[in-house]
């Protein structure tokens, strides 16, 4: 799944991040209200978690305009905040589940697993040509076959797939698969792109990935 957590405490922030990048999450962080409006603007995601302090726009009066703009990611709310009343009226701001802090990461992924189990049954969520991804399934297939990835090649891809015509430069998707592979320096992306552009390959799909020589990547038209 893509996710974006809205929280200006980095200590809590951080950790969170990284502990979904290792279940095969595509996350971002937006450090307050505002830039979590943003974020959500240019980006489509399936889950938020945000936080209900927040500086900039609060909490709920965020998850009251998302849901005003007709926004349908799932949103849990992260509180320290755990009277009935707070309860409501995250409820009734939009949100569909709330967690209190503080908070074990394990019952967080648990609470996230369970919003994968309601949008699995869509089907796949993103879909270029006969290649498809499913994040809550954590699956890539090309005509129906799987394809096998690592972490860090299923991050690439997730990315690419999500932005199909934007191009990201090895700096920018870096960023997004360094907390799967510590040695994912910007040489290394360049064999991850390697790596996952054989496989792909090998799947039937020809030249999925584009090489903007100077410029980036971006996956290539079907």
């Amino acid at each position: 799944m893509r996710i974006l957590i809205v929280e200006d405490d980095r200590r809590i922030a951080e950790p969170v991040a990284e502990d979904l990048r290792r279940q095969h999450h595509a996350v971002d962080v937006a450090a307050d209200g505002q830039v979590g409006l943003d974020y959500a603007a240019e980006g489509s995601y399936d889950l938020m978690l945000v936080d209900i302090m927040l500086p900039g726009v609060d909490g709920l009066t965020l998850c009251r305009k998302l849901r005003g703009l007709g926004e349908q990611a799932m949103i849990l709310m992260v509180t320290a905040r755990d009277s009935i009343e707070d309860k409501v009226a995250a409820l009734d701001a939009g949100a569909d589940d709330y967690v209190v802090k503080p908070f074990d990461l394990a019952e967080l992924s648990a609470r996230v697993r369970a919003v994968g189990r309601r949008t699995r049954n869509a089907g796949p969520l993103l879909q270029h040509g006969s290649l498809a991804l499913d994040p809550s399934a954590v699956k890539v297939t090309y005509n129906g076959r799987p394809i096998a990835l690592t972490k860090t090649e299923y991050a690439i891809l997730e990315t690419l797939m999500r932005n199909t015509q934007q191009i990201f430069t090895r700096a920018m998707l870096q960023d997004k698969v360094t907390t799967f592979d510590n040695e994912s320096g910007t040489e290394s992306i360049k064999t991850h792109i390697a790596n996952l552009r054989r496989k792909l390959r090998a799947a039937g799909c020809k030249d999925p990935v584009q090489t903007l020589y100077g410029t980036g990547y971006r996956l290539a038209e079907m």
